[in-house]
């Protein structure tokens, strides 16, 4: 069984939020995932600013960042996988939906795709690695039925 925690430190009630869930869970079922815990926190631009600037040394707002526990060796549970955190801003899910043409449901379900395959190990430092995650990421999007319009 996997949990998933979704967390909303904003005001923003979209419907979208309602189907996040099922979409979450529809990824892992699509990668095989059992026993995975991570929480997908929604926040604004300030926030996500701080946490930008504090950790990565970026003085600026980001759509998503993504804490992997994965990576720390002392962080296992015995019957469980704990992944770590998304943080995602809800302010970047509407003007990159405005920016890229396509509806806010796709931006957000886009940025929580790209959170989980980062919890997952997934990275695009190289172009290699960035056509690997981008693949995947568009082809659980295209599974689940969500498009770029």
């Amino acid at each position: 069984m996997n949990e998933v925690e979704i967390i909303n430190l904003t005001r923003c009630d979209w419907e979208e939020l309602e189907e996040l869930e099922k979409y979450i869970q529809f990824v892992l079922s699509y990668e095989k995932l059992e026993h995975v815990l991570f929480n997908v926190i929604l926040v604004d631009d300030p926030y996500i600013h701080k946490i930008n600037l504090e950790y990565r040394g970026i003085d600026r707002p980001t759509d998503v960042i993504t804490f992997a526990l994965e990576d720390e060796k002392e962080v296992q549970a015995q019957d469980i996988r704990v992944l770590g955190d998304i943080y995602i801003s809800v302010d970047r899910v509407v003007s990159q939906a405005k920016e890229y043409g396509h509806s806010r449901k796709r931006e957000l379900f886009f940025l929580v795709t790209h959170g989980i395959y980062h919890l997952l190990g997934y990275d695009h430092m190289t172009k290699e690695e960035e056509k690997v995650m981008f693949d995947k990421q568009e082809k659980v999007l295209e599974a689940y039925g969500i498009t770029r319009k």
